[in-house]
């Protein structure tokens, strides 16, 4: 177990202090963790017959027309926070190579919408595969130094391959989100291994919307002989064996690369390897290795070591060691309770549709005017992190925030309540496909009445409109509207929609 020694403040509570005076940090790790998998799935079947090529079988994840990758990291975020005060959170980072914005910082969208404090630190870290475990290794730093406590990392990717090409069909859309903590510890970090280089495999250029590869050969010699040195490296660094690992979570591009890698670095494929998700969910990305390892915590016992290395000009490797604390850790969707819920896109077209692969026609409807960053910043709250109002008198919750209730008609006598963490039950919907963005996939619009008290009007979004029904159970989902045009070319309005629980 490492220790870390850092801090000034000697009246910190329940830390040890050593003779020079420094605080000694008896554990560092993960504290809780959660995922998000889209709710739609791509048969690479259906891929392969829209451009009569080879199937590489299985399926993907897709994002849903209103999803990216911001709002993938907010799903990830809610469900790692299931057990967290909010007010402990001192830092969130945001890791992605597909960050909606080229300038401008997806983190704080993330925090607003999660309703962390105002007062942490926020930080993007982009353009790189391993850009997920370089967020986790400067958390980590952080927690070291004495300047947090608690800090999220959330890893999303909504990465596109060309049309028609292999990478379309072994991409997939996902996120993840990790604690880490110098308390309540599922997993205390055991040691840690990095190192850069310089190689040019894949890559996507600022005009480029599809990701570029070079030579398959070169790719995976350059690969293997990375991850060899890092696995090698951080075994020697703590005097250890493959044996000594019970689970390995690792990088790779597709299934054979990483099944050919595991058996090459002396793992047993069957009992240590850790299912990399490829065949029912695609490579995700930044995302891929931080999935696998809430996928290896979900079945982790007290005691087990898990090794976790991620790639990308260089790789960085983790140890982690289990602890009791892992059984005090509640319930959570995480992966597995993600892959549980899925519909499956009908036909190649409508993945064409979802990601506008193509110019298709224009609607005849008027087009939502460009979103106002005077109002998305005036009423953040209320939009971003869904607060309404309950009164003081009697008690009635009301969205959005009135000044005079709708029961008493007490005056300016409201408190802020949270809805985003609400659920509720259908009251009452329509369907309309005059106004959907998609023909074949209407727009359902819903009243919910939440437990607990209020009503909301929202757009219902992941559902079958076969099974829609009044009293069917409903949650809350932070969602991409549209993107601006013109003046406010470029903005992603953002707002909650409803889904079947």
């Amino acid at each position: 177990m490492l220790k870390w020694f850092s801090g000034e403040n000697e009246e910190s509570s329940g830390k040890n202090f050593r003779e020079n005076g420094k605080e000694e940090i008896d554990m560092i790790g993960i504290r809780s963790y959660g995922a998000y998998v889209p709710f739609y799935r791509l048969s690479r079947d259906e891929i392969a017959k829209g451009w009569g090529s080879r199937s590489l079988g299985g399926e993907k994840a897709v994002a849903n027309y209103d999803e990216d990758s911001i709002t993938m990291a907010v799903a990830a975020t809610l469900d790692c926070l299931h057990g967290m005060e909010r007010e402990t959170v001192d830092g969130l980072f945001f890791a992605t190579t597909t960050s909606p914005y080229g300038e401008k910082q997806g983190a704080s969208v993330i925090a607003t919408a999660t309703d962390l404090p105002r007062e942490i630190r926020t930080a993007d870290f982009c353009n790189s595969l391993r850009s997920g475990t370089n967020a986790l290794a400067s958390a980590m730093d952080a927690i070291k130094a004495g300047g947090a406590n608690n800090v999220i990392v959330t890893t999303a990717d909504c990465r596109l391959g060309a049309p028609g090409g292999e990478s379309e069909q072994l991409f997939g859309d996902g996120a993840a989100a990790i604690a880490l903590s110098n308390s309540e510890i599922i997993a205390s970090l055991e040691g840690s291994y990095s190192f850069m280089n310089e190689f040019t495999d894949n890559w996507r250029g600022n005009d480029d919307i599809f990701v570029r590869s070079w030579e398959p050969r070169f790719i995976i010699e350059g690969y293997m002989a990375t991850m060899r040195e890092a696995v090698s490296g951080i075994l020697r660094k703590y005097k250890m064996a493959p044996k000594d690992i019970h689970k390995v979570v690792f990088y790779a591009p597709d299934p054979r690369t990483h099944s050919g890698l595991a058996r090459d670095l002396g793992f047993d494929p069957r009992s240590q390897v850790q299912d990399p998700l490829h065949i029912n969910v695609g490579n995700t990305g930044s995302a891929s290795v931080f999935m696998m390892l809430v996928a290896a915590l979900e079945t982790a016992k007290s005691g087990d070591k898990i090794l976790f290395v991620s790639y990308g000009d260089g790789a960085d490797a983790f140890i982690f060691q289990v602890t009791e604390q892992i059984t005090q850790l509640g319930e959570r969707k995480g992966v597995k309770g993600h892959l549980k819920r899925k519909r499956m896109l009908p036909n190649y077209q409508s993945y064409v549709k979802f990601r506008n692969l193509m110019e298709m026609e224009i609607p005849s409807l008027p087009q939502p005017i460009s979103p106002s960053p005077i109002v998305m910043w005036r009423e953040r709250k209320k939009n971003l992190a869904l607060y309404g109002v309950k009164c003081k008198q009697c008690g009635t919750v009301q969205y959005p925030p009135q000044r005079v209730c709708i029961n008493c008609q007490a005056k300016d006598k409201f408190e802020d309540y949270r809805l985003s963490d609400k659920r509720g039950k259908l009251f009452s919907f329509g369907s309309n496909y005059l106004l959907s963005r998609y023909p074949d996939i209407p727009e359902i619009y819903s009243y919910i009445n939440v437990d607990g008290g209020g009503r909301l009007f929202l757009t219902m979004t992941d559902r079958d409109p076969a099974e829609v029904k009044i009293g069917l159970p409903m949650e809350f989902t932070f969602r991409r509207l549209y993107k601006g045009r013109d003046i406010g070319r470029g903005i992603s309005n953002y707002f909650w929609k409803c889904k079947p629980c």
